[in-house]
């Protein structure tokens, strides 16, 4: 290889301008790699994921990505051939920054906790080894509507526990209006990877078909909701209902249930059940459980158990109303708490 000084061409031009561009990129990226690793060493330890956790959320993304952007592709290619090919638009997603959605990681982060939690109890029911599951006793109920929800509920909790086993899943199960922007997402990626004209309209309709698919009554949170409200359970019958259902490691309805007796969301229930701790002993004095259920729960849920024993006392002091109050917050709609936390986070 010559070193001689001699004039530069077009092609030595061009290679130096991408060498820079190249070094400057290098640059740039270990600058966000020193951010990173800085915000990354000072997190509360609280707050880090595990990496069961973590390898869990980094699955789900990429299945959920994939099982969406295989759907519109396969749409689009009917009409434009060349949709159907193209590079996978999760690194692009992920680039763009948009898969940051405080919205879609907080309904991502706690679908998954509860999913792991309900993969860590033990499947036997508590006061009966021997005895059916207290959903498929459900299914076979004589009010239909009760059996078509617990089926759902059954069917939709299979699903999740599935995809934790084997990793494959074939629809995102998210709430419509998180389904809708991953749809639109995926959509405006694959549409940057084509040239033709009528490439956008193209890949518009196989999103709007997509999105024409999604049914949010069939994901487990509202079947196992549908399932809470047609049980319509008495104060006297929620004991045996919850211990049951963890002792089914039936979460889902778990959860609903709790949010059903609490008058609040089941994302809000499903959040005190993920967090754990003190909101969830006061979530359970809130719907008067006794001492014998709490310690039950409390025992199946706790993080730290013996710190749960020694709490009881102090639970069990707080009056049911004292807790009600305390917990009114989550009573109220999800976007009007969403509302009032924005206007105390500008103020």
């Amino acid at each position: 290889m010559s070193t001689d000084k001699r004039d530069i061409d077009d092609g030595g031009r061009n290679g130096a301008s991408q060498l820079l561009a190249r070094a400057a990129a290098a640059l740039a990226r270990a600058d966000r790699g020193l951010t990173h690793a800085i915000d990354d060493f000072f997190i509360d330890e609280d707050a880090r994921l595990d990496d069961r956790m973590r390898a869990t959320l980094t699955a789900t993304l990429t299945a959920m990505v994939a099982a969406v952007e295989g759907d519109i592709r396969r749409r689009a290619a009917r009409s434009l051939p060349e949709a159907a090919e193209g590079a996978p638009v999760l690194d692009r997603l992920i680039g763009a920054g948009v898969l940051r959605d405080p919205v879609l990681m907080r309904e991502l982060i706690d679908r998954i906790s509860l999913d792991l939690l309900a993969d860590s109890l033990t499947d036997a029911a508590p006061d009966d080894h021997e005895a059916a599951s207290l959903l498929a006793r459900l299914t076979a109920s004589a009010d239909t509507y009760v059996a078509s929800a617990a089926r759902a509920t059954m069917a939709g909790e299979a699903e999740r526990r599935t995809f934790i086993d084997t990793g494959r899943m074939s629809r995102t199960a998210l709430p419509a209006e998180l389904h809708h922007r991953l749809v639109w997402w995926v959509a405006a990626a694959i549409h940057e990877q084509l040239a033709s004209g009528d490439a956008g309209r193209v890949i518009a309709d196989a999103a709007l078909h997509a999105l024409g698919g999604h049914d949010e009554g069939d994901r487990v949170e509202g079947a196992a909701a549908r399932l809470a409200a047609a049980i319509d359970p008495q104060p006297g019958e929620l004991p045996a209902l919850l211990t049951h259902a963890l002792g089914d490691r039936s979460i889902g309805l778990f959860v609903a249930l709790l949010a059903f007796a609490l008058r609040a969301d089941f994302a809000a229930a499903r959040q005190l059940v993920v967090t754990g701790g003190d909101s969830l002993w006061l979530a359970l004095r809130a719907i008067d459980l006794d001492r014998a259920t709490i310690a039950k729960i409390g025992l199946a849920l706790s993080h730290d158990v013996e710190a749960f024993a020694d709490q009881l006392d102090a639970v069990m002091g707080v009056g049911a109303d004292e807790a009600r109050a305390a917990l009114a917050p989550l009573t109220l709609p999800a976007d009007f708490r969403a509302a009032i936390a924005a206007l105390k986070a500008a103020r």
